[in-house]
């Protein structure tokens, strides 16, 4: 590509000149101005960037960054610049750039472009999707009679440019044929078809208008849809690594397609995504809306460290963000600068600090999760139970909190006597001028230390027991984290000089932070493995009280004797035990007035009448993402190389500085909303490009920038840059981000009206129809292929949202690595078997069959496009798969039943395939075909029903109903 980009610069923008070296003709031709990112950029790309780009950097010299270059060149004189220099030496010398081994030198032309650059003072031009979209001036959108809507002229203006005529129209059956499709997944009926034309004989543009309508209006619009989204976004029902067991998430799915149907504007649909769990007026919608990057793949594997994952997690949010919305390839500045665009390595950790503070490991149990209502119209009931609830407790836990936090109210525990009841050893030290316990070598799994120590003489009663727990080493835990631990059972007592023991009756816990994962009360349940603590890594000390009720008298001379039991183990290998532990107590009265009360104990009831009310509400549990407490927030580093086993130096969240306009310092503060916010903002170049570059993709077949997932300057450049910018200002000001408009004005052109016949001459000129000079034709989606077959068979269920089913799989297909993840195939009866393929169980380490023979992606990471293949196995799927099989036989039956006469019977399904009348040789062909295999029936009576299922199952693989 960037060869061709320099023979065009060359071939294009300096005319007269022979390419190879040659001097250019001398004639009176005015050069045209250079042009950085038409002209020099190319230069840079193929002949510089190897040696001197993000990457490399070969004496210190980048061809990627302004300041690096300005260098080498003395902008206004390419006679005095270093660059000119070392690029005019003969070849045969050691300093001539680039060298030898490195490719050929520069041709005139080139060397040519770089002298008038610099002369004209060696403008840097940024790369055009980085610099702001404008919005095309009324006079270059001169009105046309062939134009219908305001993206018509742009496509025309270009189709001129290259020779070419538009297209005629496309009938109006086949009109509503593709835009049924495109826009829903889903063929018309004949009713309405019949419909349309009627409509259109009577009403002309009008027709189309309200046609385009109903379909952006019908339900199946955000099934078509959602599907799209959860391709970028790597949707799947299972989690992907290790044994790749299942992940109930398809709440998540089911917003999606929500989403869709109800218009939500696509700023929103960002950063309810991005950041739900952080908007001030937050709803369970939003909350469920961050699911989107708990689709990430985890590895429940035993014996796998759960923060590597975490980690590859995180860089996955980060590298699915920038892809999904921007269109850049931002993953691999994780292990250096990049190598085209103007990004720096530590910039990539920078942004990936917007999302290193989520709660959620790499567990297999998935927190955390959101106990989400399996009826939607539940939502709001559900919701304001939860923040009733919420809000009462945090009121109560930050009372509680502060006296928790008061060291001035409490004693440490002295004189350490130390056991446990296996091999884990402990010993006493002594840190800061405090008594604690120190594990040493390997621990155990339940281990339970065993702590008695002297009870400072001040006090008189213990009203409550602090624990802190804290990691080996805290500096390093900083940059690495260690597990963490889980207090799973708690007990303690006093034990007077006479031998008299007193049990210390617990009645709460309280957490260092409101919400923790796990509930800190456990630790009071003896059967439990749960409890408070920081699970399950731990960064910071991290401190839990348990107060007394009631208070216990403390006399001259009395020890404490605490047993701690850490019970809980992660992955099978990891015990989660603190291996340094403190021991407070406080005689304040604050604590029992806390727990006894009466104001305290009503809302603590009523705490747990709404608590007790929401668990009666049916609800499935859902992966989201929970930002943790900002004192206990992670603290990011840069990967050096990108090796997380290497941490470097530290960094705050920002946003790229190609970007950030205007320059934002990075800063601790900076949260993952306000990262949202900026994607959506006007400021952005690249949002509204991006997204609607994928839409126009999903109708016409390939963006107006090809490449998707790179709109940097590796990138393939947009057909038509005008018209993508005007689309993408007016996407974001005029349309309000609303989808639907922008598809409705897309299907309602010239453009996309045209019909899809091509010529010799246009396919000449134009084999890829990057041109737009006819109109859109294509081998429909794997979803859309399978949704239609049921469709027109009249299989096809209506039912909207729910777990994923399990439709027929070829025997030998399902062998998970987990046994218990079974595929329970419903039976012909039960309509779950005919639901629409977005509903159908996502394994991605077991692909449907049916998605990935027509080039769905396994999900495992985000997937911008699909590149569409032909192969055999496409045909034998749609021949022979159970699903097409049971089609052909209901399109058989619905065929027969139309109708007494077989012709008719035959003209009808043709009709219900293909949505138009069969010409007069297509219905001598289909009845020959059903007279050749009724014929055949080796002397038994002729079946009506096995030769109509054998026509039907040739009408579904028809070329023109697979595709477009």
């Amino acid at each position: 590509m960037i060869r061709l980009l320099t023979l065009i610069a060359g071939i294009g923008f300096w005319f007269g000149c022979v390419l190879g070296g040659d001097a250019p003709a001398e004639d009176n031709t005015i050069s045209p101005p250079v042009d950085f990112n038409r002209d020099v950029r190319p230069i840079f790309n193929q002949h510089c960037v190897a040696c001197h780009g993000g990457v490399k950097q070969a004496g210190g010299l980048s061809f990627v960054y302004a300041d690096s270059v300005l260098a080498v060149i003395d902008p206004g004189s390419s006679e005095d610049s270093y660059l000119m220099e070392r690029v005019l030496l003969p070849a045969d010398e050691e300093e001539h750039m680039p060298p030898s081994d490195h490719g050929r030198s520069l041709n005139a032309a080139e060397i040519d472009i770089l002298k008038r650059w610099i002369d004209g003072g060696g403008q840097w031009g940024k790369h055009w999707a980085f610099t702001q979209p404008q919005r095309a001036e009324t006079r270059l959108l001169e009105s046309d009679p062939w134009s219908r809507t305001r993206i018509d002229p742009f496509v025309l203006d270009k189709i001129r440019q290259h020779a070419l005529a538009p297209q005629v129209d496309a009938e109006p059956e086949e009109w509503l044929r593709r835009a049924s499709l495109d826009l829903t997944g889903l063929p018309p009926t004949p009713a309405q078809v019949d419909a349309f034309q009627a409509d259109v004989r009577r009403n002309g543009e009008d027709a189309y208008r309200v046609a385009a309508d109903d379909l952006l209006a019908s339900p199946a619009f955000g099934e078509r849809w959602a599907s799209v989204w959860l391709d970028v976004i790597r949707y799947a029902d299972s989690r992907g690594l290790g044994l790749d067991g299942r992940r109930t998430i398809w709440q998540f799915r089911d917003w999606v397609i929500r989403a869709f149907n109800e218009d939500m504007p696509y700023d929103q649909f960002t950063v309810r995504q991005l950041a739900g769990d952080l908007l001030p007026d937050r709803t369970l919608d939003d909350l469920l809306a961050t699911a989107c990057h708990r689709t990430t793949q985890t590895n429940e594997e035993g014996g796998t460290d759960d923060e590597t994952f975490r980690t590859e997690a995180v860089m996955d949010r980060v590298n699915t963000t920038w892809q999904a919305w921007q269109g850049v390839s931002f993953g691999c500045v994780q292990c250096h600068s990049h190598p085209y665009d103007p990004i720096e390595h530590k910039e990539y950790y920078q942004f990936l600090a917007f999302f290193n503070n989520t709660a959620d490991s790499d567990l297999g149990n998935d927190l955390p999760t959101l106990a989400v209502p399996i009826d939607h119209d539940q939502f709001d009931e559900a919701f304001q139970l939860d923040e009733q609830a919420d809000q009462l407790w945090l009121t109560e836990w930050q009372r509680a909190r502060e006296l928790v936090k008061d060291d001035e109210l409490w004693k440490p525990i002295s004189d350490l006597e130390l056991s446990t009841n296996n091999n884990t050893r402990v010993i006493a030290a002594t840190v800061d001028g405090v008594a604690e316990y120190q594990t040493t070598g390997t621990v155990q799994t339940k281990t339970k230390v065993h702590i008695n120590g002297k009870v400072d003489e001040s006090i008189a009663q213990i009203t409550a027991l602090r624990f802190t727990g804290f990691p080996k080493n805290e500096q390093q835990a900083l940059i690495d984290s260690e597990w963490g631990f889980i207090v799973s059972h708690l007990t303690a007592k006093l034990i007077s000089q006479d031998g008299t023991e007193t049990a210390i009756q617990f009645e709460q816990v309280i957490s260092d932070e409101p919400d923790p994962l796990l509930q800190p009360n456990e630790s009071l349940n003896p059967k439990s493995n749960h409890g408070f603590g920081p699970y399950s890594r731990i960064h910071h000390p991290r401190t839990g009280a348990f107060l007394a009720n009631p208070p216990v008298q403390v006399k001259p001379g009395d020890r404490l004797d605490v047993e701690i039991a850490f019970n809980d183990v992660e992955l099978g290998a990891f015990p989660l035990i603190a291996h340094r532990g403190r021991i407070a107590v406080s005689q304040s009265g604050a604590f029992t007035d806390w727990l006894t009360d009466a104001q305290r104990v009503a809302a603590r009831e009523q705490i747990a009448a709404l608590r007790r009310q929401r668990a009666s509400i049916r609800s499935i549990n859902t992966p989201i993402l929970i930002e943790r407490p900002q004192q206990f927030a992670r603290p990011s580093r840069v990967f050096d190389r990108g090796n997380q086993t290497t941490k470097t130096d530290p960094v705050d969240p920002a946003i790229p500085a190609f970007l950030a306009t205007p320059s934002v310092e990075p800063d601790a503060s900076l949260t993952r909303l306000q990262m949202a916010e900026w994607l959506i903002s006007p400021e952005n170049p690249l949002t509204a490009r991006v997204a609607v570059n994928r839409f126009w993709a999903q109708l016409f077949g390939t963006g107006i920038v090809e490449t998707q997932e790179d709109f940097g300057i590796a990138g393939a450049p947009p057909t038509h840059p005008r018209l993508l910018d005007d689309l993408a200002v007016r996407f974001r000001t005029e349309m309000g981000w609303s989808v639907k408009t922008l598809l409705r004005e897309l299907v309602l052109s010239s453009t996309y009206r045209q019909s899809a016949t091509v010529d010799a001459e246009r396919y000449e000129i134009d084999p890829a129809n990057r041109w737009l000079s006819r109109g859109p034709r294509g081998r429909l989606p794997a979803e859309t292929i399978r949704d239609q077959a049921l469709f027109i068979a009249g299989l096809l269920s209506e039912k909207q949202f729910g777990p994923p089913v399990h439709p027929p799989l070829p025997d030998g297909v399902w062998k998970p690595f987990q046994g218990g993840d079974k595929w329970a195939t419903v039976d012909p009866n039960n309509p779950d078997r005919y639901r629409r393929t977005i509903y159908t169980y996502t394994k991605r380490s077991i692909p449907y069959p049916m998605m990935a023979s027509f080039d769905a992606p396994s999900r495992e990471f985000c997937s911008m496009r699909r590149l569409p293949s032909n192969t055999p196995t496409q045909a034998l799927m749609t021949l022979n798969d159970a699903t097409f099989v049971e089609a052909s036989q209901a399109l058989a039956g619905r065929m027969i039943a139309a109708d007494d006469d077989v012709d008719q019977q035959l003209r009808y399904g043709f009709r219900l395939a293909t949505c138009r009348q069969p010409k007069q040789a297509e219905s001598l062909a289909i009845r020959e075909l059903y007279d050749s295999i009724l014929q055949k029936h080796d002397g038994e009576e002729p079946n009506q029903q096995a030769a109509m299922t054998a026509v039907a199952s040739v009408l579904l693989n028809l070329d023109e109903v697979l595709t477009k």
